[in-house]
């Protein structure tokens, strides 16, 4: 029967969580993907090697930490931060949009740095020799070899902070209420069956994302491997 369905589109509160979600994801993404591309640059031209594994072993940490400590942490931080300037009510999509960026930013700098290794650096230097500028040099030789590596990572920036519920819970305010948190609002009551249609949505979406990302690194490792 498709009256669940029905239901789940014309919930009000739902579809503005669900709305909500997809906006902090693709914002997610996209502060990711800008910051992991340039810091995952800027480690790769890098020649100090102590500097690089320091920095490494940060960029690790966000993934080797338990949600749930990341989550406290960040939001100690963003209400001390709150209290310094005088400010009671911090937490909301800007303090969301933080705390998702911290955790997603370690995949896309692990996803661009293998492809960057690879890169042949002196068909950017022989560009540059002919007269191309520096970052035009980047954006027509180096970005096109890398990009499967940059859409891999903001895939998973955008998947992560979709389905994220545990640092979102600590972090989110009464002004912005993702999907998750909506979700688990509705526990302490009965859940109607739209939000099982709502919940499986959602599950075929990142399930359709990472199938496709899996196809493009499949096909840009066939087409690397012709080179």
């Amino acid at each position: 029967s498709t009256h669940w369905w029905s239901e789940m589109f014309h919930n009000s509160a739902a579809m503005k969580a669900l709305e909500n979600t997809v906006v902090l994801a693709l914002a997610t993404a996209a502060v990711s993907v800008v910051l992991g591309l340039s810091a995952a640059v800027g480690l790769f031209l890098s020649k100090n090697k102590l500097y690089k594994r320091t920095v490494m072993n940060v960029t690790n940490i966000p993934m080797m930490n338990p949600e749930i400590v990341t989550g406290i942490s960040m939001m100690l931080l963003f209400v001390f931060a709150g209290a310094l300037v005088h400010k009671s009510q911090v937490l909301g999509f800007v303090t969301l949009l933080i705390a998702h960026v911290t955790f997603c930013l370690p995949y896309v700098i692990l996803n661009v740095m293998p492809k960057l290794r690879q890169f042949d650096m002196n068909i950017y230097e022989a560009a540059v020799d002919l007269g191309c500028k520096p970052f035009k040099a980047f954006c027509k030789v180096v970005l096109p070899d890398i990009m499967s590596g940059i859409i891999t990572g903001c895939v998973m920036s955008f998947t992560l902070s979709l389905d994220d519920f545990i640092i979102s819970y600590f972090t989110n305010g009464p002004s912005f209420q993702t999907l998750p948190i909506y979700i688990f609002s509705l526990t302490k009551k009965r859940v109607k069956p739209d939000m099982f249609a709502l919940s499986t949505l959602m599950f075929v979406v990142i399930l359709a994302l990472l199938v496709l990302m899996n196809v493009a690194q499949s096909r840009s490792e066939k087409r690397e491997a012709k080179k």
